[in-house]
């Protein structure tokens, strides 16, 4: 069968392409990536060696397709094939389609054993069947109902919107994926503001019908999978898009207090609350002045926008793994409504359109369809939506920038100041250094922006809205501000500053305070302590998890030594990098699940055989170790050397049966047996234990633990094997919630049969980062949690808020409810204030 290259500049683009093509076959079709460099500073290139490796582990006699971004990637292509023995460079063929439509379409049409030049063929016309299926008449223009096809029957449904803030930015964004998905025409429309029906696969046009809670939203769809699409999209609102819809307290807690103003005093937003004292740093981006001019060939002018779009990708996607890490994945997600924008079919065709038709250069047929759309936002009534133009404006910008070819603005100080500038885009402010940009002063802006919520996050105090006369401060100026009161002074009086330094310094001791919180035991008021560690995946997750007072590591993902290869990492390698870890958890447990691999996600050195129907049933976890015992014995050779003088304990995936723990213990044996004739040295006690995640493991937990040392229960796959739905699946995954009576009776089930057998047990699924799941787990018995590094602090905040006997009351009276709606409803009013 034919073979799938992707090339590109970024590896985290490359295996998001990888991953959606071949969920789209079923892993039918070979698909290997070629993207990144290894410079941790800069790692967006292309390297041909890298290229060549990838060709020659799909090569095969019917065809390799290479699908590459822009730039450099076709000349890595290029050179890569000239490595190839001559009579293979003949059956190689570089595609200029675009990167993922052309990626999806490759591999089902190669799915369907069609010949190179066919597939190739599918790749080149898929932005083409797309446009012609989507019926785009005009720029951004609204698709009427008359425009789909009347072959095909028409479905619609009602649903009454129950989000606490509507349709906003990520939950559009998960309606217009989940829409894309289908070949059907989703129609949406805005029944309570009596709207258009606008295109559901439009993030733009989505988010302008302004749907806020309460909202009556009509949706239609047309075509063969109509039926299938609305379950989805039906299910999606269901589950509140994934979101709690509990009633907050207000966000933003800051009074603006009605004292006189004293000398040099401005008055603005209270947007993110702290004190800041230092010198002003004026930041004024580029501003890119756009000249329209008439090309006499508009192709070229097409190629060159698609080029600078897909390098804005890249550079969002690099902003939303920093910004995860500094500021967690859910506030990093607000830069996913970028990424749809560049994706938007709506934009994407009115912006080729009008370089078609007009004759005219990117530059402005962008900055037309962005002032469009900017425009739309704008008119909205709805203040909160009103303020998404920021992101609007923030990625356009990115895109003319990339056109023009302008540096990126430097944000990066030299010294602590406070930034002073007219406004601060979402992804300007996510990459702010806290150490060096110790507050904000904007003269726009407002407190529930994107931006504003990132300070927050951040930990920049933040006051905006303030006068314009701001900007014509000299670069230097002393300037205090204050994010609870919304106030800012210019050069303070003496008496200001000491009243600010004050109240600067009890603000850092309360933080101090919170941060030395979370590198303190988590003990609940009765006295129980709780074990909290850390799911990491990475060398970098490592570092964060303790600088975030994770008390060890629960649960080492070593898949990631194993993926984006053209073969298994060898014992060195592996060695390396636990060692690594180790080092820098000093001491600190650190449990290392073997790999995890196979059935839903393939290596694609290792030759499956057939396709699996039901790959989460299959060949995957422990199963594929103990069939491969040579690729089983190198990670264990790797561990074992790796324990010396540190805290590592192994951990078996995808335990179904005593008879598989026996067998792995049986070459965990062999391998310490050549270690030991080899003169190696390892840890002879490490303790060895299961992740609990099988029904059946659950069933015959008495027996497993008289096997191992310890239990983890990973509630994300137990969850879905109990309730017998794929989480991945949106018309079942509000099946798949941990809170379920059903799924908790199997973690009370397994925890008895642990402490039975005088085992520890934690819990390293999702729901350990839930807080509101906190009295549940406590009141189970489970002895430790594993949360991802950002949750750390709240989880302990949690149990320390908590006492046993009432976390056990509320088990008692959980397993008892018929849902996880329920549960939820019982915990929240059953929690009782501490005194």
């Amino acid at each position: 069968m034919i073979g799938i290259v992707i090339v590109s500049h970024s590896k985290q683009l490359a295996l998001g392409v990888r991953e959606l093509a071949a969920q789209m076959v079923q892993g039918q079709v070979s698909i290997a990536v070629a993207a990144g460099i290894e410079d941790p500073e800069n790692p967006l290139g292309t390297d041909p060696i890298q290229v060549y490796e990838a060709i020659a582990s799909v090569f095969s006699d019917d065809g390799v397709l290479v699908l590459m971004d822009l730039g450099s990637a076709l000349l890595s292509a290029e050179m890569a094939i000239e490595f190839l023995p001559e009579a293979q460079q003949e059956k190689v063929y570089l595609c200029e389609a675009p990167l993922v439509e052309g990626a999806i379409a490759a591999v089902v049409a190669a799915a369907a054993g069609r010949d190179i030049h066919q597939v190739m063929a599918e790749a080149r016309g898929a932005l083409l069947a797309k446009a012609t299926q989507l019926g785009v008449s005009s720029p951004l223009s609204v698709v009427s109902p008359t425009t789909t096809n009347t072959e095909s029957p028409t479905r619609e449904i009602r649903l009454i919107v129950s989000n606490r803030l509507g349709l906003h930015a990520r939950p559009a964004a998960q309606f217009v994926a989940t829409a894309a998905r289908f070949q059907s025409q989703i129609l949406v429309r805005n029944l309570t503001r009596n709207t258009e029906l606008v295109r559901g696969d439009s993030i733009n046009q989505v988010t302008t019908l302004g749907v806020r809670q309460g909202h009556e939203l009509l949706i239609t769809a047309t075509g063969s999978d109509a039926d299938e699409a609305l379950a989805a999209l039906q299910a999606l609102f269901a589950n509140n898009f994934g979101e709690d819809n509990v009633v907050l307290s207000s966000p933003l807690p800051f009074h603006h207090e009605a004292t006189p103003a004293t000398h040099g005093e401005l008055s603005g937003i209270a947007a993110s609350p702290g004190v800041a004292i230092a010198p002003v740093v004026h930041y004024q981006p580029t501003h890119i002045k756009i000249t329209e001019y008439h090309v006499d060939d508009p192709d070229p002018e097409w190629q060159r926008l698609q080029g600078a779009i897909n390098t804005a990708r890249q550079e969002i996607q690099a902003v939303f793994s920093q910004a995860s890490l500094q500021i967690g994945d859910a506030e990093a997600a607000i830069l996913d409504a970028q990424l749809l924008f560049l994706e938007d079919p709506v934009l994407l065709e009115a912006a080729h359109q009008r370089i078609l038709d007009n004759h005219i250069n990117a530059e402005a047929a962008w900055q037309a369809v962005v002032d469009e759309v900017a425009t739309s936002y704008r008119g909205l009534e709805d203040s909160y939506l009103q303020e998404r133009v920021d992101d609007v404006v923030d990625v356009g910008q990115r895109v003319l920038r990339l056109l023009a070819g302008n540096a990126p603005a430097n944000l990066h100080l030299e010294s602590p100041a406070i930034l002073v500038a007219t406004d601060l885009t979402p992804s300007d402010t996510a990459g702010l250094d806290p150490t060096k940009v110790l507050g904000i002063c904007t003269t726009s802006g407002s407190a529930t922006s994107h931006s504003a919520i990132i300070a927050r996050t951040l930990g920049i105090p933040a006051v905006l809205g303030v006068d314009a006369q701001v900007l014509h401060l000299a670069d230097g100026t002393l300037m205090a501000l204050d994010g609870e009161s919304g106030r800012a002074w210019v050069e303070p009086e003496s008496d200001i500053l000491d009243l600010l330094a004050a109240k600067q310094s009890a603000w850092q001791t309360a933080q101090q305070e919170a941060r030395a919180t979370a590198h303190q035991p988590a003990i609940t008021r009765d006295g129980r302590q709780v074990s909290v560690f850390a799911n990491i995946g990475s060398i970098n997750d490592v570092q964060v998890a303790v600088a975030s007072g994770a008390e060890g590591v629960g649960l080492l993902r070593t898949e990631f030594l194993y993926l984006d290869r053209t073969s298994a990492p060898t014992e060195e390698e592996q060695l390396a990098v636990y060692q690594a870890i180790a080092q820098v958890l000093d001491n600190r447990p650190l449990i290392i699940r073997t790999l995890d691999i196979g059935g839903d996600k393939p290596l694609p050195y290792i030759k499956v055989g057939l396709p699996e129907a039901n790959p989460f049933l299959g060949w995957r976890g422990i199963r594929f170790c103990l069939d491969r015992p040579e690729l089983f014995k190198t990670q264990l050779r790797a561990i074992l050397r790796a324990s010396v003088g540190h805290q590592i304990k192994i951990m078996l995936p995808m335990i179904a049966t005593v008879t598989e723990v026996r067998a792995a213990k049986v070459i965990l044996g062999e391998v310490q047996a050549e270690l030991n004739q080899a003169g190696i040295a390892f840890d002879a006690a490490m303790k060895v234990g299961i992740m609990v995640e099988v029904p059946s493991a659950v069933a015959i937990a008495d027996r497993l633990a008289a096997e191992v040392d310890f239990f983890s229960i990973g509630t994300n796959d137990l969850s879905q094997y109990i309730m017998a739905s794929d989480r991945t699946n949106p018309r079942v995954v509000n099946l798949v919630d941990a809170l379920h009576p059903a799924i908790l009776r199997m973690v009370q089930q397994t925890v008895q049969a642990a402490h039975t057998a005088g085992i520890s047990v934690g819990l390293c699924g999702e729901l350990a980062a839930d807080t509101l799941a906190t009295p549940i787990l406590l009141g189970l018995g489970l002895d430790e949690l594993s949360v991802n590094p950002q949750s750390i602090p709240g989880v302990k905040q949690a149990i320390a808020r908590l006492s046993i006997v009432e976390s056990e009351a509320i088990v008692a009276s959980a397993l008892q409810q018929d849902s996880a709606e329920h549960v939820r409803e019982l915990i929240s009013t059953s929690i009782t204030p501490p005194a």
